[in-house]
């Protein structure tokens, strides 16, 4: 009877439309809102939510000026553009232009600019009915991009913006959620189960559930500074720093990984005065030692450091040797624990609190690891890099080690 009444081509439509196959959290909000914001587990749907709403808006005629956000240009292509979830793939017609930077859809005469959010002065001028943000907890400076868009939502009767995301918890974002004109909806990586993989589900509940990695990365919960941690996101935001001056002293320090294929803690930090500058983060997770020596070596290079500081409470020869191979010239200290990794970070956390620390730029991984390490959980390999290069530039008699006035 279906045949009958509908065209084989509508018939084809209504069985594989998205709203059909789509959860309730991937369609947007059914009540009034400016900005939709979809928070999520890696693996939970957001890239085919977000290019589904845009899709649709093109599709009824609704769109004809659309902004596509990414941390970068070649994020916005790989993931939002041309991705397996991606606009083109959901969108009959979509027709991408790299080197315009835009799709289009001739049929519509739509076109939907494509953003990068590291740079927000870039942002300006442009004016849309619709917006999509991927990704929002990697942009570099979340909170200044974020403005830059909401001014140039100016076109058509009401503009709205979605954001996809897995949430860290950063203040642009914890904001933005608190909005009384934003609407949020939230899934978890395993809501997704019908389209991945169930030994990778499997390995990652056995691994990271329970923990805070987790509830962020797979649940997609915003959490919150861990209460114990030595620091706080507005103690470093306060001194955080555009641009960096010509130190007198620039420091690499390296957390070697403690087993093969492991993460590595590699961290630059300059000293000018009684002030330090927190230049650079080279840190990666699962690396063998060719590859973290070879990072922590160019970033001896690329700062002009007069020392690379290695733990080596586990093989410190090696450590010396394998950075060594790269660079005979390299000025290697070693340097060994002999406390906790809290007990080490009060000290340096204190300098902090007095504003003599100054992050260039924002380092998200490094900042998350700072906020919430308390003690407990995986080692936090950029957290001790970053102590061990503040302790070398500044901590190095025991009289100079200030306490930190908060628990």
């Amino acid at each position: 009877m279906l045949k009958k009444i509908l065209s084989e081509r509508q018939a084809r439509h209504l069985v594989t439309a998205w709203s059909c196959e789509a959860r309730a959290d991937q369609l947007p909000p059914d009540r009034e809102w400016n900005t939709w914001l979809f928070l999520g587990g890696r693996g939970a749907g957001k890239t085919r939510a977000g290019a589904e709403w845009v899709a649709g808006h093109v599709r009824t005629g609704r769109a004809v000026r659309v902004a596509l956000i990414a941390a970068t240009h070649s994020e916005a292509r790989a993931i939002m553009i041309e991705g397996q979830s991606g606009l083109l793939s959901v969108s009959e017609g979509a027709e991408y232009e790299p080197s315009l930077r835009r799709v289009t859809w001739p049929g519509s005469g739509a076109v939907a600019t494509v953003l990068s959010a590291d740079e927000p002065d870039s942002l300006r001028g442009h004016q849309f009915e619709f917006a999509w943000g991927d990704e929002f907890a990697k942009w570099p400076d979340a909170g200044a991009a974020l403005d830059m868009i909401r001014m140039g939502l100016r076109l058509g009767d009401h503009p709205q913006l979605m954001i996809t995301t897995t949430p860290r918890p950063l203040k642009s974002l914890i904001e933005l959620a608190a909005a009384p004109d934003t609407i949020r909806t939230h899934a978890t990586t395993f809501d997704n189960a019908s389209n991945l993989p169930a030994n990778f589900l499997q390995s990652l509940k056995a691994q990271y559930g329970g923990t805070r990695l987790g509830r962020q990365e797979l649940d997609g919960e915003i959490i919150e500074d861990a209460e114990r941690a030595w620091w706080r996101r507005d103690m470093i935001d306060r001194s955080r720093a555009k641009e960096a001056p010509s130190c007198d002293r620039v420091v690499v320090a390296v957390d070697p990984p403690a087993s093969r294929g492991g993460g590595c803690g590699i961290v630059a930090v300059g000293q000018l005065g009684d002030q330090a500058y927190v230049l650079g983060d080279y840190s990666k997770d699962h690396m063998g030692p060719s590859d973290w020596a070879g990072r922590a070596a160019d970033a001896y290079l690329d700062f002009e450091a007069t020392c690379l500081i290695a733990e080596a409470n586990q093989g410190g020869d090696m450590v010396e040797n394998t950075l060594r191979s790269l660079n005979r010239n390299m000025k290697v200290k070693k340097v060994h624990a002999a406390k906790s990794k809290m007990a080490r970070a009060e000290p340096v956390a204190a300098l902090y609190e007095q504003g003599r620390v100054h992050h260039v730029g924002h380092f998200a991984q490094l900042e998350d690891q700072m906020c919430q390490y308390d003690g407990t959980g995986p080692s936090p390999d950029r957290y001790d890099a970053l102590v061990w290069a503040l302790t070398e530039l500044f901590l190095g008699k025991p009289a100079a080690q200030p306490k930190a006035r908060f628990a």
